[in-house]
């Protein structure tokens, strides 16, 4: 093959970039690294000859150059549900839109040793900076010993962040708000179907779910346990479903609700007219079921962003806003909860 066909075939490179933008190496440098003192018209310029010369900066040429992987680290269950991987991808949109690439490793268990590998791994790697997509309950900051990186997780735990951004939703309103809106409607106790015992999301909720019940002078029933999915909520439904006494559950999330209903139905029992069902998170199927489901619609885009901002302002050095953020949730009233049933009610005196 002729020298020249060889050259023609090669990637463009910086060179090739400054050439056509009538600019030096050193300039693109900086128009790529996002440096300032570029005026906007030699920008425009250089982002034009990249363009149209389709130029892929040689990542790990910059950062030898810079000293700066430009990577952020994701740490993720690889679940499938809609709350997390909506924040996944609201997680890697934020990163592209601020120059960084993900990425993802994957701890399918959540246990702290998996937890930790991934850490290893991500830190070994030069990220700038790790993002925890919804941890146990039992893996902590400080047993991860994690220096000079800053942390980000994505679930407003309540407990001791250590030097963690914190971002997530205000899950204990949001429990507080859907149980209350039960009672609201006459039900004396509202059922809990809550979330992996686990989790801090779990614990949010089920001490919103509490604190509904004792601002009403209520006793809160027992606890039943799923791990988020449709059959966990259809195993709690069952059980439900054997009592006489029920007259409103409140799910952990949509997709355990939408399997109690599935459960108490099978059972005769008719939603919302024998009993109420709420859930949590709003997931597109929710506004689509044969009753519509009433649940607390959460933010993830919200989530994401919010979280994102705050990591990207300690990795280029400004000033934090806040470590904590709650990004607050709505209730969508839909059909799946009315007044309760006198008959039903009447059982829960006897």
């Amino acid at each position: 093959m002729p020298p020249s066909t060889r050259r023609a075939e090669r990637p463009p490179a910086m060179v090739d970039v400054a050439r056509l933008a009538e600019v030096s190496q050193k300039t693109v440098s900086r128009v790529v690294n996002g440096e300032p003192h570029v005026s906007p018209h030699v920008t425009e310029r250089v982002l034009a000859a990249i363009e149209e010369l389709n130029f892929r900066p040689n990542t790990a040429a910059r950062a030898l150059v810079t000293a700066r992987t430009r990577v952020i680290g994701f740490v993720y269950t690889g679940s499938a549900l809609f709350g997390p991987s909506s924040m996944s991808v609201g997680v890697e949109r934020a990163a592209r839109d601020a120059g960084y690439s993900v990425a993802v490793v994957h701890t399918p268990d959540g246990s702290p040793a998996s937890v930790r590998a991934a850490f290893d791994d991500l830190i070994g790697r030069g990220v700038e900076g790790i993002v925890v997509s919804e941890p146990a309950d039992n893996v902590r900051p400080s047993d991860l010993g994690v220096r000079g990186v800053p942390v980000l997780s994505l679930e407003n735990n309540p407990g001791d962040a250590g030097d963690w951004i914190m971002v997530g939703a205000d899950d204990r309103a949001a429990a507080r708000e859907a149980t209350a809106h039960l009672i609201g409607l006459g039900h004396r106790a509202v059922w809990h179907v809550a979330g992996p015992a686990g989790w801090a999301t779990s614990q949010s909720r089920l001490l919103g779910w509490q604190d509904a019940h004792a601002a009403e002078g209520l006793v809160a029933p027992q606890v039943l346990r799923g791990d988020w999915s449709v059959g966990s909520g259809f195993d709690a439904g069952q059980v439900l479903a054997s009592r006489t006494d029920v007259t409103a559950v409140l799910a952990g999330n949509d997709e355990m609700a939408i399997g109690a209903i599935h459960a108490l139905e099978l059972a005769g029992l008719a939603i919302p007219t024998d009993v109420s069902v709420i859930g949590i998170d709003d997931i597109p199927l929710a506004a689509y079921l044969s009753v519509p489901l009433t649940t607390v619609r959460q933010d993830f885009d919200a989530i994401a962003r919010e979280g994102m901002s705050r990591l990207l302002d300690v990795i280029e050095g400004r000033p934090l806003a806040s470590q904590r953020f709650a990004v607050p949730t709505e209730l969508i009233v839909r059909d799946s909860a009315a007044a309760a049933h006198p008959d039903r009610v009447g059982r829960l005196a006897s």
